[in-house]
């Protein structure tokens, strides 16, 4: 095994920390003092009679401070363990939100468990992939092969939430045979639901013979992850399973191994970055994906310069039926992508076989070595694209999972997405958005507002925060070049709007603060109507800003 120094546990408990603090849990950081003690700095806060203290370190991503060390200070005595710190933030809650606490302590134990096993087979995986793929992932062209990069991003940590490594509800055998960082060949089981589907599938899909089922009259065969418990749903369950697939790094989506093009998205009764972040599919999310992909579409209609470097998965094939367990997503990629590179961004600073970072082989293989190089022409059209859409009154959740850079033989980048449901339209400002949604193209009412902030929202803290910003933190490069670049690309994009970027300029280029995703908070923490979140991944606090050190040179 390689050098795993620094334990899983440790490694957790300094991230949930600094997670507690971002958030401002119970008051930590809006109502502590920053101390210096002889060892460094301290925020130091009186909670309920008690006094807290937490070692920290100047951050400045998407908070002043992140924790130093994994100890939590309780009234002078230290608390190293984090089901012990756990508890006694719990018994300074509320009565009501308690509950909360013991389920994130719960969601913290098993990611524990998740990261102990990467320790352990992570070195072998990559070994694996190497031998499969090739010893250099530069080599590994094609969608087929991209799928390795999912694998490698597995290993790697969500640059916001501290236990997206967990697998809520999988024992140790189902996060072996199922889940991306094993890279595991399965089967997917079969039902037969009631009626006849209005859509064309492939031609592998399978016959009622196939699957061993007796000839379908009234009924039709949709995919079922295995790890779906169908026996309360009104189906009719084939009795052997058929399609070979590999998971994608979001787990509930497949890739078919006979046909790497297409991909199945399939719900899951489990949950990540949050409990109540639930991976079933509710009715209505893949039509307003569908409807996302067009308007996209619409968008590059009007903007041709895009037509060649901003590609997007066709999501129009898909059934729902009303029930969260039962709908499935056929996403298609695009020709063309055989010969060329295709990485998730969520895969950029994973390691590769060798050890190295992802992005250390794109940057040596396109750029002559030059990770500051490869960054701004990343940033260049990424934010030249969002830009673009927030023109037209329109920010979309394509986050690092989400957002794909293909390279092709030259180092030219093109962007790839997929998962368009998540997005937000000023419905005053947006022609196109007022015209989807007279076309009821979306089914989701909070995809619409009357002005710009919830846009805004969006665009910093995925745009910015996740896919810009916290991938110019994790480089090695000095921070003072690669936000110089990130800032600078911004204000060009923002200055091409006219006055149609005054709402960004004002919120994200020109804010003393900006808002920071509080997932933790709104995904386990607290209820809905504790914390009045409509979205829970769409629920904020507020950060530094971390564009005016660029600004200052700091």
């Amino acid at each position: 095994m390689g050098d795993h120094a620094v334990s899983s546990a440790t490694t957790l408990t300094i991230r949930v920390l600094s997670t507690l603090l971002r958030e401002d849990v119970l008051g930590l950081r809006t109502l502590g003092a920053v101390v210096e003690r002889a060892d460094g700095r301290w925020v130091q806060v009186n909670l309920g009679g008690r006094a807290l203290a937490l070692p920290v370190a100047e951050d400045n991503f998407q908070c002043e401070y992140a924790a130093r060390r994994p100890v939590l200070e309780v009234d002078g005595s230290e608390f190293t363990r984090l089901d012990d710190i756990l508890g006694v933030l719990q018994e300074l809650a509320d009565p009501e939100d308690r509950g909360g606490y013991e389920t994130f302590a719960d969601e913290c134990r098993q990611t524990l468990v998740t990261m102990e096993l990467h320790d352990e087979i992570q070195d072998d995986v990559r070994a694996a992939l190497a031998t499969r793929y090739g010893d250099d992932p530069m080599q590994w062209t094609g969608l087929q092969a991209s799928v390795a990069f999912d694998t490698l991003a597995a290993f790697h940590d969500h640059p916001v939430y501290p236990t997206a490594r967990g697998r809520i509800g999988f024992t140790p055998d189902q996060v072996r045979a199922y889940t991306p960082e094993l890279h595991p060949t399965f089967q997917l089981r079969w039902i037969a639901v009631s009626g006849t589907p209005e859509v064309a599938w492939p031609s592998w899909w399978p016959t009622a013979a196939d699957v061993g089922l007796p000839e379908l009259t009234d009924q039709h065969l949709i995919p079922v992850h295995p790890l779906t418990d169908v026996t309360e749903l009104d189906c009719v369950p084939a009795p052997r399973p058929y399609l070979d697939v590999v998971p994608t790094l979001s787990t509930r989506t497949v890739a078919v191994v006979q046909d790497p093009r297409r991909h199945l998205k399939l719900p899951l009764a489990t949950a990540t970055l949050g409990a109540r972040n639930r991976r079933t599919i509710k009715a209505g999310v893949l039509v307003d994906g569908a409807g996302g992909e067009r308007l996209m579409a619409a968008v590059i209609a009007r903007e041709p310069r895009f037509a060649t470097t901003v590609l997007n998965a066709d999501e129009q094939t898909y059934f729902e039926s009303g029930h969260e367990l039962l709908a499935v997503l056929l996403r298609q990629y695009p020709e063309g992508l055989d010969d060329v590179l295709t990485v998730p961004l969520a895969a950029f600073t994973a390691s590769a076989p060798d050890g190295r970072r992802v992005v250390e082989h794109l940057a040596d293989r396109f750029y002559g070595g030059d990770l500051l190089g490869l960054y701004d022409a990343f940033v260049t059209l990424l934010l030249d694209w969002q830009t673009t859409l927030f023109g037209y009154g329109i920010a979309i959740e394509s986050h690092q999972q989400n957002t794909s850079v293909v390279f092709d033989g030259t180092g030219d980048l093109r962007l790839l997405y997929k998962d368009n449901d998540g997005l937000r339209i000023n419905r005053r400002r947006s022609e196109l958005g007022a015209a989807a949604e007279a076309r009821g193209d979306f089914t989701d009412p909070r995809m619409f507002g009357d002005d710009d902030r919830a846009l805004t929202d969006l665009f910093t803290t995925i745009t910015g925060h996740l896919c810009t910003a916290s991938l110019a933190f994790a480089l090695d490069v000095p921070l003072e070049k690669t936000l110089g670049v990130l800032r600078t690309r911004l204000i060009e994009a923002v200055d091409r709007l006219g006055p149609a970027g005054a709402a960004l300029r004002a919120d994200l280029l020109d804010a003393d603060r900006l808002p920071v995703k509080a997932m933790v908070t709104a995904g386990t923490l607290l209820s809905k109507q504790r914390s009045g979140a409509a979205d829970i991944n769409k629920h904020y606090t507020t950060g530094p800003n971390y564009l005016h050190l660029a600004a200052t040179g700091r």
